[in-house]
């Protein structure tokens, strides 16, 4: 039987997140052989070798020093007994985590390095990354180089746009934003389709045109130089049908407590990273 390949990418952890990754980076060119999941789950293993006809292992061994590269995909209330067994083997490796919460000294305490010198790279990504639609806030650790920054760009490309932000604490906004964002977005639609149908169309008829406004909304807003607010007042005739729904919102003061559902957000955020931290 021939030896398998060295492993230039390790995913520690092989459930959806990683899912796409590795098919980006499959569809990019790279080599199935040289990509090893490291997960505990057979199905997950059996469906990750029948889709991308990857390397998977059910526990970490040697295999992992063949990687330059490290994803840690993994629940983060998984983490400490994740990264217990691979540390050995990955600490020369450059890390990227698209765990939330977990922060970066607290990965570079589970590999044994000193923050200081740990290569690693947070990323918070969000489930349109599935369709390739997604946007990931990222924060590297002072250690890790501008020719790294660019692989990780690389690597998170198929997913959607990458964003860089100066301060790891940033992430937690970034979580609370777009991390989230996608379950804000379906929970208007659930609440429009619901309208639709108090309104006497049908729930596919509702789901149709709810799905179809936000997908042109802001497909107009990111082609558009103007403003969401200037967006939002030309569509809004005094008097007319716009204006006697926002009027409503404005009562009900949804703005301000969509306001602080992110800030709520946020605050669960910096709570995981203190949770899970130490």
């Amino acid at each position: 039987m021939t030896a398998p390949s060295p492993a230039t990418v390790a995913f520690i952890g092989g459930g959806n997140m990683a899912s796409a990754l590795i098919g980006g980076l499959v569809r990019a060119g790279r080599a199935a052989a040289e990509i090893l999941v490291i997960d505990p789950g057979a199905e997950a293993r059996a469906r990750l070798t029948v889709d991308f006809g990857v390397q998977t292992l059910a526990a970490a061994d040697a295999r992992l020093d063949d990687a330059a590269l490290v994803v840690w995909a993994v629940k983060p209330q998984m983490f400490g007994a994740a990264a217990a067994p691979c540390a050995a083997w990955v600490r020369g490796a450059l890390h990227l985590s698209v765990m939330a919460g977990i922060r970066s000294d607290t990965i570079a305490g589970a590999i044994g390095q000193a923050p200081a010198a740990a290569r690693i790279v947070r990323s918070m990504p969000n489930t349109p990354a599935l369709i390739g639609r997604g946007i990931a806030g990222l924060f590297a650790s002072a250690a890790v180089s501008a020719g790294e920054r660019k692989l990780v760009e690389q690597v998170l490309a198929p997913t959607g746009k990458t964003m860089w932000v100066a301060q790891e604490a940033d992430l937690d906004a970034v979580t609370a934003l777009s991390g989230s964002g996608p379950a804000y977005v379906f929970y208007f639609v659930e609440a429009m389709m619901a309208a639709a149908s108090a309104m006497g169309l049908s729930a596919e008829q509702g789901r149709q045109l709810a799905l179809a406004t936000f997908d042109g909304a802001t497909a107009l807003a990111t082609q558009s130089p103007d403003a969401p607010e200037l967006l939002r007042e030309r569509v809004t005739s005094k008097g007319g049908t716009t204006y006697a729904a926002l009027q409503s919102l404005e009562a009900d003061g949804v703005k301000a407590a969509f306001i602080r559902a992110m800030v709520a957000a946020q605050t669960r955020a910096r709570t995981l990273g203190d949770e899970f931290g130490g």
